[in-house]
């Protein structure tokens, strides 16, 4: 396994030093005042180069930001890359990300975001990925110390041990995150024992012997490959810079400094490089990797800076969605369904059709999820594809972008919608941004059981839409009727982008109505007239849908004409037909279950007000729930709570006006 042969070695040895050289010119860059901001690796490089030598061109990397070596080792274009450090065109993110925060497909190279340890569950995806692909490929994942104590560390290290994942987890310990020393972060000596929590294989390996963590990672890689399961490899190594390279290292303790400047790890493996190929040819190969860098550098610093247009950073925040092409055309029949009944056969149909489609969740395979959505899924479809995860809302999300990555359609389901929050940080850092950053589409779908109206108390009632719809690169879609459950569902289902699918429990098994027997697609971003009207419009979503067209009903008796329209899509929603039917009637009411403040309806309010001022005859009237949290009572929640109550005043207040 150790590195022996002239060719090897030379090869090494300049993985080694090409990040050094690289580090040393962006110093100089900055003291020049040339550069602002750099993440130094100094001191760290055999970790980064070692993992990356070690690993196969088809193994998956999720890199941090003091690791340059992965990318100079994998043989990323040297010019492009400066390009992107220095924030000039030829880089590749269009000016859109820092230093490493994206990713390359090509190179199988998975960027990173600003919360650590989040890219964990990510390599728990493409590990299951290639797992069910049946791929002799790994993930290896980066982590400091620090981000250890976060819970993503311990929910990717859960679930890729459950699963018996091919995932190497790599955490680089270099003695301090940010000023603070490991000593007052982390209560043991070792991270590497968190691995026997875990049922996990887990090595401590120093990280400043490029030999050593070559074997650590081969080693790994072996196991992984041969279905044993997932490493934890804890990198021993020291940062002998700045956290960046401008805030300097005055709490670093100077014999701190003198101890690990003495195991530098380009000096380590030079003596080893120069017994196989001598000195002279070492110091060659520095002066040439030095001559390199310099030019590149400069070169990249005399492009252009990143310039773009709205069109085009708009154009970005989504992947094209095509029309799909498949699915079964409309037989022209129909049956009556409940609500649930058409979501459980539009996710089965389009199951068929898409074999590499899996759905994960707690409890959803043989118990069929809390809410029956998906029983007799497990028999149908196996294990594989219909997979219970352990109450980890962060890593199944992560999991799931690992899943798209790799080629997949993962959905999952959220037991409660409430329960989303533990997984925020992935939707809306990680899921919501990778298509803008870097170009990568993310065909992952969230179902999330939202809403009130059946008793459940403050922490199973709750309409949070909005919190995602101020999100860019995410689609939020709320249907309202059995055939729309099914026909958005077949379209989010399919859509390159990541998805919230939020359905309303009150509504599971208390409409019917007529749907599509084929697998039908409702396209998103159209909203649907619920109800033909003259006087005013309901504009709404969901529950609130019924709550709309029952009192219309009701009004009409009063012989006032009430326009229902069903958004179905939040985003992105339909102005056009909005816009239209306020012309048409001249007033407006915006209702929705959730509460007032804050609510979708405020957009929707303002939006009208600035498109359509000139055709209202009064002001847009929003109804929402109480600004309270939903009590268990459920005569507090209907009388109190709830938008439905309000309603009636609401639209005798408008009429008024």
């Amino acid at each position: 396994m150790a590195i022996r042969t002239k060719k090897d070695t030379e090869a090494v040895f300049r993985a080694l030093l090409l990040p050094r050289v690289i580090e040393e010119k962006k110093l100089r860059l900055i003291r020049q005042g040339r550069l602002s901001k750099w993440f130094s690796g100094f001191g760290q490089e055999a970790i980064a180069v070692g993992v990356t030598w070690a690993l196969e061109e088809q193994d998956y990397l999720l890199p941090m930001h003091r690791n340059l070596g992965v990318w100079t080792t994998r043989g990323v274009e040297l010019d492009r890359l400066f390009c992107q450090l220095m924030g000039r065109e030829g880089g590749f993110t269009k000016g859109r990300d820092r230093t490493f925060h994206f990713g390359l497909p090509e190179k199988n190279i998975v960027g990173m975001i600003s919360h650590l340890a989040a890219m964990l569950p990510v390599a728990d995806g493409l590990g299951l990925a290639a797992r069910m692909k049946d791929e002799k490929r790994v993930a290896a994942a980066f982590v400091g110390e620090g981000a250890t104590r976060e819970g993503d560390f311990h929910e990717a290290l859960n679930l890729a041990s459950v699963w018996n994942l091919p995932v190497l987890f790599i955490v680089e310990n270099n003695g301090y995150g940010l000023s603070t020393p490991t000593s007052e972060a982390v209560p043991v000596e070792n991270i590497a024992d968190a691995g026997a929590g875990y049922g996990m294989t887990s090595v401590v390996v120093d990280g400043n012997n490029v030999i050593a963590v070559v074997e650590a990672v081969r080693n790994a890689r072996k196991r992984a490959v041969a279905g044993k399961g997932p490493t934890l490899l804890e990198m021993k190594t020291f940062r002998m810079r700045g956290h960046e390279e401008a805030s300097g290292t005055k709490y670093v303790p100077k014999e701190l400094q003198e101890k690990w400047a003495t195991m530098d790890p380009i000096e380590r493996f030079q003596e080893f490089a120069e017994q196989k190929l001598g000195k002279d040819a070492c110091e060659s190969i520095k002066q040439e990797l030095v001559a390199k860098i310099d030019q590149l550098a400069e070169w990249a610093l005399e492009q252009p800076e990143v310039t773009s247009s709205s069109e085009s950073e708009y154009a970005d925040v989504f992947a094209p969605s095509s029309p799909s092409l498949n699915g079964t055309h409309d037989t022209g029949h129909a049956s009556e369904q409940r609500f649930i009944d058409a979501i459980t056969d539009g996710l089965r149909a389009w199951m068929r059709e898409e074999p590499d489609s899996v759905v994960m969740g707690q409890d959803i395979a043989e118990y069929g999820g809390v809410f029956k959505v998906t029983q007799g899924f497990v028999e149908e479809f196996g294990r594989d594809r219909v997979r219970n995860t352990p109450i980890i809302e962060s890593a199944a999300v992560g999991a799931s972008m690992g899943l798209a990555l790799a080629g997949m359609k993962p959905v999952l389901e959220i037991q409660y919608a409430d329960f989303i929050s533990c997984g925020f940080n992935q939707i809306v850092n990680n899921l919501a941004t990778t298509f803008y950053r870097w170009g990568s589409p993310l065909n992952v779908t969230i179902r999330a059981p939202f809403g009130g109206g059946i008793g459940a108390g403050p922490f199973h009632s709750q309409s949070m839409e909005a919190w995602f719809c101020h999100v860019p690169g995410l689609k939020v879609v709320i249907p309202a009727t059995p055939a729309d459950a099914k026909g958005l569902l077949l379209s989010s289902l399919d859509d390159p982008n990541p998805v919230l699918f939020f359905e309303h429990k009150k509504l599971y098994r208390s409409i019917r109505g007529q749907v599509p027997d084929g697998a039908v697609r409702v396209p998103l971003g159209k909203a649907h007239v619920a109800r033909q009207g003259e006087h005013a419009t309901i504009i709404t979503w969901g529950v609130g849908v019924h709550w709309a067209l029952e009192a219309a009903a009701a009004w009409a008796d009063r012989g006032v004409s009430l326009e229902v329209i069903d958004l179905r899509t939040l985003v992105p929603w339909d102005r056009e037909t909005v816009l239209a039917s306020v012309k048409k009637t001249n007033r407006v009411i915006l209702l929705h279950e959730a509460s007032r403040t804050g609510g979708f309806g405020g957009e929707i309010a303002s939006e009208i007000s600035e498109l359509a001022f000139g055709h209202l005859d009064a002001p847009p009237v929003r109804v929402g729930g109480a600004d309270l949290p939903i009590a268990f009572s459920k005569a507090i929640e209907d009388e109190v709570y709830s938008a439905h109550a309000r309603l009636d005043e609401a639209i005798e207040r408008t009429m008024a006006f």
